[in-house]
């Protein structure tokens, strides 16, 4: 199976990503949660790149994460170098550039904040769209605090933090606005009473969307990761449909 990491020019920038299954399966982009990059999801990925069912997946590293560009480290470079725009217009382009017209979309996180707003930029793009844990875009009472600094080196652009916290305190009320574009189904997966994310706003999103389904899945935050027997099989199915 070729998963060695490899590289594409995409909006400016270069981004790193892996990729696993037959050429010709149909294509799934996943994308990862802050802090992370595309190694993520392998151990998902596998399983979805194999057997009956078998996709062509497809994992970059966002901006500021892992082997992709730090824009953040640049001299001149603002908070809006981190938007998540910025990360949507990159997966847009990543899309373009590997010739990929229409993919389903699994985003974890900040992945699925960044899923969201290519599925409402371009819905053309994305076939099915799967949510995992993702906050809906509504200011936070009180404001989230300044997350504060690991010790050490970190895998990541620290300024990209910084941007995204300010972001998720103050979110552009048009991501709501538009949460009506998102007219493809949409698989939103909560992770239950013991995730950060408060699950009214999942339930609250799939409200604002054309054809939505929720499921829960008792794991807090990293669904994937600690119930992977269970995401797998509703993702499968909801892909597959």
């Amino acid at each position: 199976m070729d998963t060695a990491p490899r590289t594409v020019k995409a909006n400016g920038i270069t981004l790193a990503y892996r990729r696993w299954g037959p050429e010709d399966a149909p294509p799934v982009l996943v994308l990862h949660c802050r802090g992370a990059d595309g190694a993520d999801w392998s151990s998902i990925a596998e399983r979805l790149a194999t057997g009956p069912r078998a996709r062509r997946v497809y994992a970059p590293d966002l901006r500021g994460h892992g082997r992709s560009d730090w824009p953040g480290t640049e001299p001149g470079a603002g908070p809006e170098t981190y938007g998540y725009e910025a990360m949507r217009d990159d997966v847009l382009a990543f899309l373009g550039a590997l010739a990929l017209d229409r993919v389903d979309v699994v985003g974890h996180s900040l992945g699925g904040i960044v899923g969201y707003l290519l599925a409402q930029r371009a819905p053309e793009a994305v076939r099915r769209l799967v949510l995992e844990d993702v906050p809906a875009p509504i200011p936070p009472d009180p404001p989230r605090p300044p997350t504060e600094r690991p010790d050490g080196d970190l895998p990541f652009d620290w300024a990209m933090v910084r941007a995204t916290d300010g972001q998720r305190n103050a979110p552009d009320p048009v991501w709501w606005e538009h949460m009506g574009r998102i007219t493809m189904p949409t698989l939103l997966i909560g992770g239950g009473a013991t995730s950060p994310i408060p699950q009214d706003q999942i339930a609250a999103v799939a409200g604002l969307l054309p054809d939505a389904r929720v499921v829960t899945i008792d794991a807090g935050h990293l669904v994937h990761e600690d119930r992977p027997e269970e995401f797998l099989v509703v993702v499968r199915d909801f892909l597959a449909a």
